[in-house]
């Protein structure tokens, strides 16, 4: 195995139809795009790959509502980005959020923060991209793809001209719309993705560190599929200490009947519904999710995480993008994690792609 010189993700050199040779070394790319690229301007590509190190770790938000905004602030609290750039349509929001920000940078780590435009994407390690529509009431979510989707085929361009690092899709539905934004911006597979169910596996490992009385930083457990209503729980792999689920039940002494792990389940997918209900809309816990993924792209972390991801004939399914654990580092994707899915868990997963092929095959891309 090697690494594309232009988007870091992992080829098999005996696999990949794109290669080139240079300067009497043989190099391998994931698609025509990156072979294309390097063979215009090698020597950028190749003095990338001997520096990996850069000094300006840049983060630009398209779309300040409050799931834009949010992040925006845990971003500078983190310190994992030291530029930060807010654009919105509405660019008075943009610049309002932007000075607010600015008044805080006393209290937490130097960085630069900007309400500015597209142009801005030139150089940024990751664009993050918050904007979109809300679902309305009675509208149906074929309603809500086709709004969003018709935004970003005049967002997604403007943005991929300028040919920054990283593109992560939060609007929603973020499945579709992570897919929509691979066929507009071109890019590789590695370089798009989606927030995906990183909130409902969190919420997944908080309901059962709730149930099991355990800490839910030591519990790993994944929702995949769909971030909606067809998401998988996969819990055949479930572990609290490294132990498996069904044997540290016994350990404890508490029953986790199968109707338990229903109500667990049901509050893990109805959750989002429950609290727009409630406050009218989600936004805390999603921007905590969004700095995790930054810390694993601006810290080269490669870090386990399930985003949304094109599909390349994983359990059978191709071309539909759906969660699936990832390796994530400062290339994007770097790997493909295969989880064991029992019967049920891959006849879900199954149906849950089906789900996204249709509403992907009833809107115009």
């Amino acid at each position: 195995m090697t690494k594309d010189p232009v988007c870091g993700m992992k080829i098999d050199e005996k696999q990949t139809k794109y290669k080139t040779r240079y300067k009497g070394k043989n190099y391998y790319f994931c698609s025509q795009r990156c072979k294309n690229d390097f063979d215009e301007k090698p020597e950028k590509y190749l003095a990338a790959v001997e520096n990996k190190s850069r000094r300006e770790r840049k983060v630009v938000i398209v779309g300040t509502g409050k799931v834009g905004s949010t992040f925006a602030f845990n971003l500078m609290i983190s310190g994992l980005a030291n530029s930060i750039v807010l654009i919105d349509r509405n660019k008075k929001t943009a610049e309002g959020h932007k000075m607010d920000l600015n008044h805080g940078l006393s209290f937490v780590s130097p960085s630069k923060i900007k309400a500015g435009d597209y142009e801005d994407c030139q150089d940024a390690d990751m664009v993050v991209i918050t904007a979109g529509v809300a679902q309305k009431p009675g509208e149906t979510r074929i309603d809500l793809v086709r709004k969003n989707a018709e935004i970003f085929k005049d967002l997604i361009p403007r943005i991929a001209q300028y040919n920054p690092r990283i593109l992560l899709i939060v609007s929603n539905p973020v499945d579709i719309l992570t897919y929509v934004t691979l066929q507009l911006s071109d890019y590789p597979m590695n370089r798009v993705f989606g927030s995906g169910t990183m909130l409902d596996t969190a919420r997944f490992q908080y309901l059962l560190g709730e149930h099991c009385q355990v800490d839910p930083r030591d519990i790993k457990a994944y929702i995949i599929g769909e971030h909606g209503d067809s998401e998988v729980p996969v819990w055949s792999m479930v572990t609290i200490g490294g132990i498996p689920l069904n044997q540290f039940c016994s350990l404890c002494q508490k029953e986790c009947t199968k109707e338990d792990k229903k109500d667990i389940f049901e509050q893990v997918k109805n959750a989002a519904y429950e609290i727009i209900n409630k406050k009218g809309a989600t936004f805390y816990a999603i921007s905590l999710a969004l700095v995790n993924i930054a810390g694993s792209i601006l810290r080269d972390e490669n870090s386990v995480s399930t985003v949304s991801t094109l599909l390349d004939g994983y359990y059978g399914e191709s071309d539909v993008c759906l969660s699936i654990p990832v390796i994530i580092n400062n290339n994007g994707i770097s790997e493909v994690v295969k989880v064991e899915l029992d019967r049920k868990e891959e006849e879900e997963f199954k149906h849950s792609a089906g789900v996204l092929k249709q509403i992907i095959s009833e809107i115009e891309i």
